[in-house]
């Protein structure tokens, strides 16, 4: 008799898979559209079947018992080679190329660039996934990831897109201000400062507080001061002349050019982090994700 016959059904392992991916019910449901309830039923059955325990419950949340731990790793790649396999016989000769970067990089870097690839590659079916949780490549199924990370976070000879120089940015007007003059760091005090409220400390050099501190100036006191959640939203806010934002050089590079954004002083901070491109090995050989590998060196580098 096949053992296929005696595994628990793919509903079962789907919800016990993305419970285990997120170390959370919540973010499980959200991701199959289901209930937390479903899911926790769904945990529930499959420990019933398999007569064991999966999780246990921590300080911060679920964590893997070590027979959770052996069957994630073969729930993950069995689900990924169904995915992959669907993907194929669904549309033949024609693999999506599944892409992962952070919300504000893909804001403001990769998706006005995006265009560009896709003139040159019409064939390519490009599927960007922006988001700050860190996608596993085998697992999530994607072939390109662009981290923002220290070196030591990723594999030895990993590409450096980008370093990681922030410098404040602001609206062209605001230079013009003669009441307000805005030529070097002491003068930021009369001016209101846009603040990116990193509560994950991804990265923790455009806080004002790191950055002033780097520039020899701690104590300052500015005239205001407007917080947001996403990084793109304050540069947003620089933008339309609202304030004083703090940004990574390369990634607003175009905007610096066209003249949409101005540094006002020279004074930058070097960070020991910078963008990264990982790619998943067993895609590497594919043409499409190499072209677009290459294709992102290549715009990095006209960015630095």
């Amino acid at each position: 008799m096949s053992a296929v016959r005696h595994l628990p059904s793919l509903d079962l392992l789907r919800g016990f898979e993305a419970a285990a991916r997120h170390l959370s019910i919540t973010r499980a449901a959200d991701e199959l559209h289901v209930t937390q309830s479903a899911v926790s039923r769904q945990v529930a059955a499959l420990e019933e079947s398999v007569g064991t325990r999966l999780f246990v419950r921590g300080n911060r949340g679920l964590v893997l018992t070590e027979a959770g731990q052996t069957l994630f790793r073969a729930a993950g790649a069995a689900l990924g080679d169904i995915a992959r396999a669907l993907a194929h016989i669904s549309a033949p000769g024609r693999e999506s190329l599944n892409v992962t970067a952070s919300v504000s990089f893909c804001a403001l870097w990769l998706v006005p660039r995006l265009p560009r690839f896709v003139a040159d590659h019409p064939d390519v079916d490009v599927r960007l996934s922006a988001t700050s949780r860190l996608l596993d490549l085998e697992r999530d199924r994607v072939q390109v990831a662009i981290r923002f990370c220290a070196p030591r976070a990723v594999p030895p000879g990993t590409p450096l897109l980008m370093r990681a120089e922030v410098v404040p940015v602001c609206a062209p007007r605001l230079l013009r201000e003669r009441t307000r003059p805005l030529r070097r760091v002491a003068d930021l005090a009369r001016h209101v400062l846009l603040h990116y409220d990193d509560k994950d400390r991804m990265l923790p050099q455009l806080a004002w507080s790191s950055w002033l501190e780097s520039a020899g100036l701690a104590d300052l006191q500015s005239a205001g001061a407007l917080h947001f959640s996403h990084l793109d939203h304050s540069i947003r806010a620089a933008l339309d002349g609202q304030g004083v934002a703090l940004a990574i050089r390369p990634v607003v590079r175009e905007l610096i050019d066209s003249g949409r954004l101005a540094v006002p002083f020279p004074t930058a901070v070097e960070s020991d982090r910078g963008y990264y491109l990982l790619v998943d090995p067993s895609a590497a050989a594919r043409p499409d994700v190499a072209a677009f590998a290459a294709w992102l060196q290549a715009e990095a580098a006209a960015s630095k």
